[in-house]
């Protein structure tokens, strides 16, 4: 269990979920391994308690690819099969009500809302909140609930919450104590966490390498910026990516944060649907010069109206791609 008791408040969690009719389980748009994970792996112990249960997201459509083997996903609903009333409604891994998108209208007829969630910038929008900013993982937190509750993780639970731990520490690069006890428990079951790991972050078809051409070659770098400790960004337009997956679309960021000039990374992300509207990604390292504790990212996106984590966070902004990228670097200073 890597979330303690004396952060996280687990019993009314508890004794909420125990005496559920009706759950419904909302992750957060665009949604990435640790939501869905999360949400599935909840929807897996309150399907075996007996609790009917539904899971689901507002955008997009369709769930990415890579996410399509995780155990749990005939729970899986559309956002139109979300019943406006419900007994007790999770949020995973959702900082603030906006991350619900068209779902966020559902928070008005749940009886009991709980928030399960890691980001430090979360909003608290729930009755019940089990918000650990010290988790490496949503997927984490829910572990440290299941052990309070005294639901076992069974291999196909454990696949799910392993999924969300993997992808939240980019395969375990980022970790704090407990980290790999919390991976061995899950790995015991039975898990193959080589193949969980191969299938959600290092499987891409051809398209993405010509779609990586075209976006690392807008890629520019300030090193002036921040007061010196520098920003390097890139542009995924619209274009760039047509017949990819938003899998292929979200791995960028990964690549540009290697910058070793730049302590700060962006890669601001064109609307398949809006022309002016762009999703943008922050990154930035724990130790750079100038900045021995890092650039804490959260703080800057939450400035621009989004949040996430005090190393990678993101946003949603509007207009053209000049006026996106000169809006971000004046809030960087």
């Amino acid at each position: 269990m890597t979330t303690s008791d004396d952060q996280v408040d687990f019993d009314a969690a508890v004794s909420a979920l125990t005496t559920a009719r009706s759950v419904t389980v909302v992750c957060h748009v665009q949604p990435d391994a640790d939501t869905v994970g999360s949400g599935l792996a909840l929807a897996l112990v309150l399907h075996r308690r007996g609790v009917p249960v539904r899971v689901s997201f507002a955008d997009p459509a369709e769930l990415p690819v890579s996410m399509r083997s995780l155990p749990g996903v005939r729970h899986l609903v559309a956002p139109a099969d979300v019943p406006r009333e419900v007994d007790v409604l999770v949020a995973v891994d959702c900082g603030s009500a906006g991350r619900l998108g068209a779902l966020a209208d559902r928070l008005d007829g749940a009886a009991t809302t709980i928030v399960v969630d890691h980001h430090r910038s979360n909003t608290g929008f729930g009755t019940i909140n089990l918000v650990d900013p010290n988790a490496e993982s949503t997927t984490s937190v829910l572990a440290g609930l299941f052990e309070v509750w005294g639901e076992p993780i069974d291999r196909d639970i454990a696949h799910c919450l392993y999924a969300g731990l993997v992808t939240d520490t980019g395969s375990f690069r980022w970790v704090r104590p407990g980290t790999h006890r919390l991976a061995e428990r899950l790995l015991s079951t039975g898990i193959d966490g080589a193949e969980i790991t191969r299938t959600l972050m290092d499987t891409h078809p051809f398209g993405w390498l010509p779609m990586l051409s075209r976006v690392l070659g807008t890629a520019r770098l300030e090193p002036r910026a921040h007061g010196g400790i520098g920003v390097v960004y890139a542009l995924v337009r619209r274009e760039d990516v047509e017949g990819l997956r938003s899998e292929e679309i979200e791995s960028v960021i990964d690549i540009v944060r290697t910058t070793s000039e730049a302590g700060v990374a962006a890669v601001f992300k064109q609307s398949r649907v809006v022309d002016d509207r762009w999703t943008v990604s922050l990154r930035s390292r724990d130790s750079v010069p100038g900045a021995q504790d890092g650039v804490d990212v959260s703080a800057v996106a939450t400035s621009l109206g989004g949040g996430g984590h005090r190393f990678a966070a993101g946003y949603t902004t509007h207009g053209c791609a000049e006026d996106v990228v000169a809006a971000l670097l004046a809030a960087l200073g």
